[in-house]
């Protein structure tokens, strides 16, 4: 009995077992609160030129709830909000998983990294006794690799039809994210030095140098934002990032302060690179700031004003959408930029009105000195080569930076082909009821963008290496230049 009573103590004081979240409800649960706040927000609901983007928008909700009342799982709630993703196919809507620890998925990997390179998959690094680096990935359990590739990775993403999205993301065929929906495959037909053999496949967490391999995959090794001399008379400009914590603010700051230093430097150089390898967008204020110190502030301003002269930003005026705008004023006083923190200012009060008044659009006027698009644009101040180093998941304002680039004849893209965005843009992040994902809300539309709606950029020198390391880069810019 005494044993009994101990037993028994023991039980009502040990904490009861957590209960096990309801995947399904909580899944489904996000997905109408992420249909709700998209149709409330997206300018897409109301955009004259897309009037098929309400029913895409009822087909992601009904798609993703079909897989939602199957999720029993983690993974099979990040799939349902993918789903939704995956059939808006645009970078700038949709949602995304924000799965604590204790419910992310464990990866797994077959042994070996794959990578895209123009139009086929090969194997980029395997383990010991894997397949041989370089062999080219035919099919796997009888299914061709393309075909593959639009179910397991494109069934749950954006960027079927962009090559650049390939690139960086085909890979994930081959990777084991837990995913219910999305078969595992067991047997892949590997063709190395023109012979083919089929693999079966061994699937097993992931090793401590599987992200070093990934990264190096998709784009090579990662520099620090800033300024460095990489071969004589080759200046490097590594930026890898457009949404800089405090940290990368500051170095921004100081790469400002080196071009402006070494501007005569630059403008006698055998080349200046601009590294984009690992840039997922942002803001693109940091990228015109390095484009107007490289070919001069007028010539810059001056071009991209023509270019965009008949450009017109059409906000959606919302609650929720106004209380973002609020809060880029602080958001650019910290990072430095208090003029375009003015600007804001002077916008959200215009923001208020149009919600007051219930307007469907607000235009957002022009707060700078009226353009001059039929003035002849003044001489740019750098004539060298530059070399844009473009990777495949370049979008938003990855890709405005490029728009930027290429208004000057001397700018030279290589890499891969860039991903693509739509006309919808600057997103917010609304935390979606489970607590356990966020939306991807777009606030406003370009109209008449020159740059359309999934246009992407060709590379003038595509590196079709597996080596995509700085000094691959280099040695192919050092040819190019002694061919030119």
């Amino acid at each position: 009995m005494k044993h009994l009573a101990i037993l028994a103590a023991a039980l009502a004081a040990a904490p009861l077992a957590a209960e096990a979240p309801d995947w399904a409800a909580l899944a489904a649960q996000d997905i109408e609160a992420l249909y709700a706040e998209t149709r409330a927000n997206h300018p897409g609901m109301h955009d004259p030129a897309n009037p098929a983007f309400p029913a895409l928008l009822e087909q992601a909700r009904s798609e993703a709830l079909g897989y939602a009342v199957q999720a029993t799982s983690a993974a099979g709630f990040e799939a349902s909000l993918d789903r939704f993703t995956a059939v808006l196919n645009d970078v700038h809507a949709g949602a995304y998983a924000t799965l604590p620890q204790e419910h992310a998925p464990t990866i797994r990997w077959p042994g070996f990294i794959a990578a895209w390179r123009g139009d086929a998959m090969y194997v980029y690094k395997a383990a010991e006794g894997g397949p041989t680096a370089g062999s080219r990935i035919e099919s796997c359990d009888g299914t061709p690799i393309t075909d593959l590739v639009k179910t397991r990775v494109f069934g749950w993403r954006s960027g079927a039809s962009v090559p650049g999205a390939w690139w960086a993301s085909a890979r994930l065929a081959l990777v084991d994210d837990g995913n219910p929906f999305a078969a595992l495959p067991q047997t892949c037909r590997f063709v190395t030095d023109g012979v083919a053999a089929d693999r079966t496949l061994t699937w097993s967490p992931v090793p401590d140098h599987y992200s070093d391999w990934r990264n190096g995959s998709v784009n090579g090794d990662l520099l620090p934002i800033g300024l460095a001399e990489r071969a004589p008379g080759i200046h490097w400009i590594a930026m890898p990032d457009f949404q800089p914590d405090e940290a990368g603010v500051a170095a921004y700051q100081a790469l400002f302060g080196a071009l402006a230093a070494k501007a005569d430097t630059l403008r006698s150089a055998r080349a200046v690179v601009l590294d984009l390898r690992f840039n997922n967008g942002g803001s693109s204020a940091w990228s015109r700031q390095i484009a107007r110190l490289l070919w001069g502030e007028e010539a810059v301003d001056t071009r991209a004003a023509k270019r965009s002269e008949k450009t017109a930003v059409w906000w959606r005026p919302t609650t929720g959408n106004l209380a973002e705008v609020r809060s880029y004023v602080d958001l650019l006083n910290e990072q430095g930029d208090a003029e375009t923190a003015a600007i804001v200012a002077q916008f959200i009060p215009l923001f208020e009105s149009a919600i007051a008044k219930g307007d469907t659009w607000f235009v957002e006027p022009d707060f700078g000195p009226p353009a001059q698009p039929d003035a002849a644009p003044p001489a740019p101040q750098l004539t060298v080569p530059v070399y844009v180093v473009v990777p495949g998941q370049c979008a938003s304002a990855c890709l405005d930076a490029i728009d930027v680039f290429k208004l000057f004849p001397n700018t030279i893209l290589i890499g891969a082909p860039s991903s693509a965005d739509s006309t919808y843009m600057e997103v917010r992040n609304p935390p979606l009821p489970s607590g356990m994902a966020r939306g991807i809300i777009p606030m406003k539309m370009y109209v008449d963008r020159p740059r359309g709606n999934g246009a992407f950029y060709t590379p003038d020198i595509e590196m079709i290496e597996f080596d995509w390391s700085t000094q691959s880069f280099l040695k192919r810019i050092e040819e190019h230049l002694a061919a030119r």
